[in-house]
């Protein structure tokens, strides 16, 4: 399972100090120093502030220290949705999947409107392969905020688990268009997990390639395109002919992947 931390940007005012007009005559503390050779006031450091038991578990996330990351969210709930998240996805990581579901859902009762923790519990049930109910969580994530390229991603991998391929590729390119570094980002904190895990690989980085190729992101095509013939994908000449790939189809570096027979891996 892979997990994702999306982090919201802080904009800041700008801030304009006004100072009294100092006179000629003025005597600057430095000046006054020097006269009297006294030495000038040392500045005291202020201590750092203490870290939250939050911050504590996020870091031992980051650590992949999974378990004191559960233990220290856990401990320090005290009917706080997020940290009752956070403490599932600890969890989660450590593939304790009914633990992990317990606490999504005590965060869910704590607030039934809280997204990530919707689509956390999607993971679950996409994890057990009941590919509907993950659906259904994911769509209920997506009505809370619609704007969650994760979530979307998380919808197009559960369709082409069920084969529905057209609606995959729908998602997918939406998740895309919210962020295009929605399948490049990796992280292993945070309060939305967002699901990979596929068992047709090479087909999956096909419909990768072909969700880039269509927003004009030939690199990241290439990649995938690369990816998904080493993975084992045969069908070349549906490649070459693939209305995706038109304006690639020129490119020195297709026609070599065209050619190239690469090691499956």
């Amino acid at each position: 399972m892979a997990s994702r931390l999306w982090l919201a940007a802080i904009g800041f005012g700008t801030v304009q100090m006004f100072l009294p007009a100092v006179s000629a005559q003025s005597t600057s503390p430095s000046s006054s120093f020097l006269d009297t050779g006294q030495a000038p006031p040392v500045a005291q450091k202020k201590p750092a502030p203490a870290l939250t038991p939050e911050t504590r578990g996020d870091i031992f996330m980051a650590e992949k220290r999974y378990r004191e990351a559960a233990e220290m969210y856990q401990e320090n709930s005290q009917g706080s949705a997020i940290m009752l998240n956070k403490t599932g996805i600890a969890y989660h990581q450590m593939v304790q999947l009914n633990l992990a579901e317990k606490y999504y859902r005590l965060a869910l009762r704590v607030d039934p409107q809280y997204a990530e923790a919707v689509n956390n519990l999607g993971t679950i049930y996409y994890a057990k392969k009941s590919y509907r109910r993950a659906l259904n969580q994911y769509k209920k994530s997506l009505r809370l905020n619609a704007q969650s390229a994760s979530v979307w991603s998380n919808l197009g991998t559960c369709y082409f688990a069920r084969k529905d391929y057209e609606r995959a590729a729908e998602a997918l390119r939406k998740a895309l268009m919210l962020d295009p570094e929605v399948f490049e980002t990796r992280n292993t904190q945070g309060v939305l997990l967002q699901d990979r895990s596929v068992e047709e690989h090479a087909k999956f980085h096909y419909y990768l390639a072909e969700t880039y190729a269509r927003e004009g992101m030939n690199d990241r095509a290439l990649q995938y395109i690369r990816k998904a013939l080493e993975e084992g994908y045969k069908e070349k000449k549906k490649m070459q002919a693939d209305p995706a790939f038109a304006a690639m189809r020129d490119l020195p570096e297709f026609k070599e992947l065209m050619t190239l027979e690469p090691r499956v891996l």
